[in-house]
C-alpha cells in the first residue's frame, strides 16, 4: 500500500491507530483492495521522494464504500499498523534484488495497491529487519 508521506505517513498511522484506506481512484487498484480479506498483511511504502517500504499493516476490515465519495465503484480497507521495519527498504534495494525481479512495485510503481506474493513479502520484511 503506497502512500505520499506528506499526506499520510507510516507515523500518522501509528499515532492514528487505525484508518480507511481512502482515495483510491485506479480500477486495478481498487480490485486489490476488494481481494484484501480481515488478517491479511500488507507492506507500507512511502512514495514520491522517499520510495521505501517503513512498516507492516494488517487489514482488519474488508472493503466498503469509501465515504469520501457518493461514487459506488470506489471502496475502502481499514489497517492498522503491525510492525515498523528497523531499517526501511528502498526502491533501489528491492530493484537491485534479483528475487524480488518480478514484484509488481519493481515493474509498475505507479499502482497505489498492489499485490505482493509471500515469498516477496517475507524477503523485504526480512531484508527491514537487518
Amino acid at each position: 500500500m503506497k502512500t505520499e508521506p506528506g499526506t499520510y505517513s507510516w507515523d500518522d498511522l501509528v499515532n492514528d491507530k487505525r484508518t480507511h484506506w481512502d482515495g483510491v481512484r485506479n480500477y486495478q487498484a481498487r480490485n486489490n483492495m476488494k481481494e484484501m480479506k480481515v488478517g491479511d498483511l500488507a507492506l507500507y511504502y512511502h512514495s514520491v521522494n522517499e520510495k521505501c517500504v517503513m512498516g507492516i499493516a494488517k487489514i482488519v476490515k474488508e472493503y466498503y464504500q469509501d465515504p469520501t465519495t457518493d461514487d459506488e465503484r470506489w471502496v475502502v480497507v481499514d489497517i492498522e499498523p503491525v510492525e515498523k521495519l528497523k531499517r526501511s527498504i528502498t526502491l533501489a534495494e528491492i530493484k537491485s534484488d534479483e528475487r524480488l525481479s518480478q514484484m509488481v512495485l519493481v515493474n509498475n510503481s505507479r499502482l497505489s495497491v498492489q499485490p505482493v506474493r509471500k515469498e516477496e513479502f517475507d524477503l523485504v520484511v526480512g531484508m527491514g529487519q537487518s
